[in-house]
């Protein structure tokens, strides 16, 4: 469990350290994106080795059919808002923090099927870092100003797509470790 623990916290620090030290890191240079990559890969690393080899323990819940379905719900609503940030689409003119609301969706809707310690401290912890990411940037900059720009409908159909294609993948590999996202 410490392994997973580390992991979290590494994962929030690296991706918070710009934030909470700007002077630290801007004295880090251009060097300082490498290390804070390495950073966040090792997170995941640890992430994915602490989750794996955790004691499962007590379980307080665990997926229903209809909790499976509304998970899918939440995390397909994620992949699109991750996927339309990075096109700029039209949801990018209403939502200040359009990724890190979808990885908000994407940690909760998993924190919905899971109810074992483990997945408390992974999903419940990157959910933390996520609304405190929200938090923190926007103490920084108050002052959001929807972005102006143009909104094609070809993105608009390019996020759709890339967001079905990607749920559509994340879900075998999901069914390929043994995790059925889509049945009972």
């Amino acid at each position: 469990m410490l392994i997973l623990i580390l992991g979290v916290a590494l994962w929030s620090g690296a991706h918070l350290f710009k934030r909470l030290a700007p002077d630290a890191r801007r004295k880090l240079g251009a060097s300082g994106r490498g290390m804070i990559s390495a950073a966040i890969i090792f997170s995941v690393l640890l992430m994915i080795w602490g989750y794996r080899s955790a004691p499962m323990g007590e379980v307080w819940w665990g997926p229903t059919p209809a909790m499976k379905g509304i998970n899918n719900l939440l995390v397909l609503a994620g992949i699109y808002l991750f996927a339309a940030s990075g096109m700029k689409t039209g949801i990018t003119r209403r939502i200040r923090h359009p990724q890190l609301l979808g990885f908000s969706l994407w940690a909760f809707a998993h924190l919905l099927v899971n109810g074992d310690l483990p997945s408390l401290v992974l999903f419940g912890g990157l959910l933390v870092w996520a609304i405190t990411e929200i938090v923190v940037i926007n103490r920084a900059q108050p002052g959001w100003q929807p972005p102006a720009h143009p909104i094609p409908i070809r993105k608009e159909g390019m996020a759709v797509l890339g967001t079905v294609l990607v749920f559509g993948a994340v879900g075998l590999i999901h069914a390929w470790l043994g995790y059925n996202p889509f049945g009972a």
